[in-house]
């Protein structure tokens, strides 16, 4: 049974089945501090924007690198977020994409990162975990061939994308010759 299943069966689960399934949790991200945090698998995270003090323990936490997804300008960023990642030895990519107009090129190059980097313990992060959820999702989906209905419900646990969004993902999908309706 997979992490996400698990969290969805929780209120079904006996309390040894729950223990094992909190203890399954990766341990750097149930310490990550960060919005939206989502856990894929023990090397995979998504998550909205670290805190500074996140950001400068990724290695003692365990990751390896980090896909940061959001223009280093937006508001709330850690300006300096590459020097203190790559002062522990970890990978850093920015791949800034703009929220309000996402392109398959962003997608192309995001997805050649997770595959340059598939052998690492990795957290994929944006400002609140929109975009990052949602070009997870197109990975699972479009790379990694899952079932659309299963990696969206990692999705739904951070929002329901809408508009642009809403649009990119369908577009993307169909472009890709995968039925699944967004909802």
């Amino acid at each position: 049974m997979s992490l996400s299943q698990m969290i969805r069966r929780l209120p079904a689960m006996s309390p040894a089945l729950l223990l094992c399934a909190v203890l399954a949790l990766p341990a750097s991200a149930a310490e990550l501090k960060a919005p939206n945090v989502v856990p894929l698998s023990p090397s995979l995270t998504t998550a909205g924007q670290p805190t500074r003090a996140s950001l400068e323990a990724l290695s003692a936490l365990g990751y390896e690198a980090v896909i940061y997804l959001a223009p280093p300008s937006v508001p709330d960023a850690v300006p300096e977020e590459g020097t203190l990642v790559g002062s522990q030895g970890l990978t850093y990519i920015n791949i800034p994409i703009r929220f309000n107009k996402p392109t398959d090129r962003d997608f192309e190059i995001f997805a050649a990162a997770v595959d340059a980097l598939k052998d690492r313990r990795l957290l994929v992060h944006c400002q609140v975990n929109m975009r990052a959820s949602s070009m997870m999702f197109l990975y699972r989906v479009l790379r990694g061939k899952e079932d659309p209905e299963t990696a969206y419900q990692d999705v739904t646990r951070v929002w329901t994308p809408n508009g642009t969004w809403k649009e990119f993902i369908a577009a993307m999908l169909k472009k890709h010759q995968v039925a699944f309706d967004l909802y």
